[in-house]
């Protein structure tokens, strides 16, 4: 795949910096939003299911000339090329919740459900002047009624997994997506965007990546993030048990100093089948489950789901059917087993007294070995020799983080993606890290922002999950056109 040497015009910058101050600040404020609207019987609860729609589209160099587009537009630019006839029914998918939730609130129901859209997605939406669906987006975010059944999750700006991200880059990252979902629904729907979304529901495991990631969504105003249950484990090293995955835990994370960080976690359960969401399945899995005793209060088991909302037939066909359905046997069956979401769940059960001090300790997967191989020692060389160790005595071992595949690698036979995003991340804040002590407005710049968007594009997963070949084509143009824009001689400062 060939590419023009020249730098294309990007005329349209996503709007991903340049409001840091004023939304951390927003973010941080405290939030009893679900409390305040829930029409929610806790008490009478004696199961939840908590489901998500994930949605995301990559952002590639491929406009006619060679500018950055989003892969819809290019599935719509192509039509004959693989599955690209479904750039309109996935288009549908986007926008589609905006008509299926006010409906099912008119029959009597009482729908709830989670919405993940990666920032790549909501920008290039708009690059493509899809009005229907950004407005259809507006709406579920900030109309009255929807507040109370939908719930928006944070994730990062470019589905970045979070293991081989750079550590400086992962707060770019969460940041971005945060200035992007303030810009087009206002900064008091971001306030009530208190859950987390990992992209791939990839989790470090590397204790000093997974201290900075749990760091970093803390600042940034997160209280809760979903984990795969395989990607974690009890403080001894033990998997979670049955009825464990069923409750809000509180995810561990310690780094090479001795540093202790926390926060709650969401357990999504039973690997990727996308089917578990498109049929609704927590739905009927949550009829056999019961309430649990947490600090000697019980508490409703909670089901927690999260699927692509467009990829597959079976979300593109199955799911609006089998959604109508489980709502309706809610609202026709009692209240004993209903639909909630995340920040709901857990803003009841802190409302019934429950602090999340008294939530099951976990932490990510092999970190007890790693910390049994390093004994009394402490600081980076230390984990690094315990981390080389393990490598060599168990071939089965890695600190590549764990996602909903176990056979998939970000990592392995990515080198020639991964040194160029760690080269252009080692560029970028030696660029400007310094200058933005002195000069904070820097990030509203031009030249920021467009050395920034490139950056967080180089870390998007699709140019790995695809495989070598036109994806890794994709990656390493974003990574020459980064390089030369940090290397334009600027006259802006």
């Amino acid at each position: 795949m060939g590419f023009a040497s020249p730098l294309p015009t990007l005329n349209d910058c996503p709007a991903i910096s340049g409001r840091e101050p004023e939304l951390l600040q927003q973010v941080n404020q405290a939030s009893d939003h679900w409390n305040e609207s829930s029409n929610i019987k806790f008490d009478q609860l004696k199961a939840g299911y908590a489901c998500a729609l994930h949605m995301h589209q990559p952002t590639i160099p491929a406009g006619s000339e060679g500018e950055l587009i989003s892969h819809l537009q290019h599935m719509f630019n192509h039509p004959g090329e693989g599955d690209n006839h479904n750039a309109e029914p996935f288009a549908q998918c986007y926008k589609r919740l905006a008509d299926i939730i006010p409906n099912l609130v008119k029959e009597g129901c009482n729908p709830r459900i989670m919405l993940d859209y990666s920032g790549n997605l909501l920008w290039g939406v708009h690059q493509m002047g899809r009005t229907d669906i950004t407005e259809a987006l507006r709406f579920l975010v900030c109309d009255t009624q929807m507040q109370k059944h939908v719930e928006w999750l944070g994730t990062f700006w470019s589905h970045a997994v979070a293991p081989s991200t750079p550590i400086p880059d992962l707060k770019l990252q969460i940041s971005a997506w945060q200035h992007q979902f303030a810009n087009l629904f206002g900064t008091a729907a971001l306030q009530r965007v208190k859950g987390f979304s990992p992209p791939e529901m990839h989790l470090p495991n590397h204790p000093d990546t997974l201290y900075e990631f749990i760091k970093a969504l803390k600042e940034c105003g997160y209280q809760w993030l979903l984990v795969q249950e395989h990607s974690v484990e009890n403080l001894n090293g033990s998997p979670l048990n049955h009825e464990q995955k069923y409750i809000p835990n509180q995810l561990i994370a310690k780094n090479s100093l001795g540093e202790v960080i926390s926060m709650i976690a969401l357990i999504k359960t039973q690997g990727s089948d996308t089917k578990l969401v498109g049929q609704m399945q927590p739905f009927y899995e949550a009829q056999g489950l019961d309430r649990q005793q947490i600090d000697n209060k019980a508490i409703p088991s909670l089901v927690t789901q999260i699927a692509d909302g467009e990829n597959g037939g079976v979300m593109m066909n199955e799911f609006p059917d089998a959604y109508l359905q489980a709502n309706h046997r809610n609202r026709d069956n009692g209240e004993s087993v209903m639909a909630i979401n995340g920040s709901e769940y857990l803003e009841m059960i802190t409302a019934a007294g429950i602090h999340e001090s008294r939530f099951p300790m976990i932490q990510a997967v092999h970190q007890q070995r790693i910390w049994d191989a390093m004994g009394s020692n402490t600081g980076r060389k230390a984990l690094s020799a315990a981390i080389t160790s393990l490598a060599n005595s168990d071939s089965e071992f890695n600190i590549e983080g764990a996602s909903w595949t176990n056979n998939l690698s970000w990592v392995e036979g990515y080198e020639n993606i991964l040194e160029p995003i760690n080269q252009l991340s080692a560029q970028f804040h030696k660029r400007f890290d310094k200058e933005l002590t002195n000069n904070p407005e820097l990030t509203q710049t031009p030249h920021y922002q467009q050395a920034l968007v490139h950056l967080l594009l180089s870390e998007t997963s699709c140019f790995r999950y695809w495989g070598q070949g036109t994806w890794t084509d994709y990656a390493r143009e974003i990574h020459r056109r980064g390089e030369l824009i940090l290397n334009e001689a600027s006259t802006s400062f």
